[in-house]
């Protein structure tokens, strides 16, 4: 048995394999780290649901890597460092997020359901409202706002299409979100 562990490859000969196109050789480092990996952030962040979503962004930082990867380290050192990266990411991102509010309950219950007649008619109504308020607008400012908002176009890509200057569509959305805004809180 112990023959049959080393004529395994090494890791990193997987990964230098993989690299140059050999798919099995991928297939058997992931089997070779998968359970220890998994287990390793499940033990960090103890939610099952999270440690899989954080398993598959190490997987995926790893394939995204694997045309750079160079052998300075152990394959396995490489991983674990890019999971403890991924996770700091993670604690770093919660850090920063903001509390929920003391009424966050209340507020969620207050939430219409979309999906109810009620909803549907409320959001019919106020596209209806939109459309009718883009419609007053002057045709060029209607133009930027649908080239923004629609085909998500940056002020210089609706400049170079419309013929006019950066300062101009910077100009004409604020003045177009201005009246937009002033027509729909009536």
């Amino acid at each position: 048995m112990d023959q049959a562990v080393d004529a395994a490859p090494a890791d990193e000969a997987l990964m230098l394999a993989w690299a140059g196109g050999d798919l099995t050789a991928f297939e058997a480092l992931y089997a070779r780290h998968r359970g220890p990996l998994f287990r390793f952030l499940l033990g960090q962040v103890r939610d099952r649901p999270l440690a899989e979503e954080l398993f598959q962004d190490v997987w995926q930082r790893v394939i995204g890597a694997r045309a750079g990867w160079r052998p300075e380290a152990a394959f396995g050192t490489w991983l674990y460092r890019i999971a403890h990266n991924r996770l700091n990411d993670h604690w770093r991102a919660l850090r920063h997020r903001p509390s929920a509010p003391v009424d966050a309950e209340r507020r969620t219950l207050e939430v219409v359901d979309p999906d109810t007649p009620e909803g549907l008619a409320h959001r019919e109504e106020a596209t209806a409202r939109l459309h009718e308020a883009l419609a007053e607008l002057p045709d060029e400012q209607r133009e930027a706002v649908l080239l923004r908002l629609q085909r998500e176009l940056s002020l210089e890509e609706i400049g170079e299409l419309t013929g006019v200057g950066r300062e101009t569509v910077k100009s004409r959305l604020r003045y177009a979100m201005d009246k937009l805004r002033a027509r729909l809180e009536r």
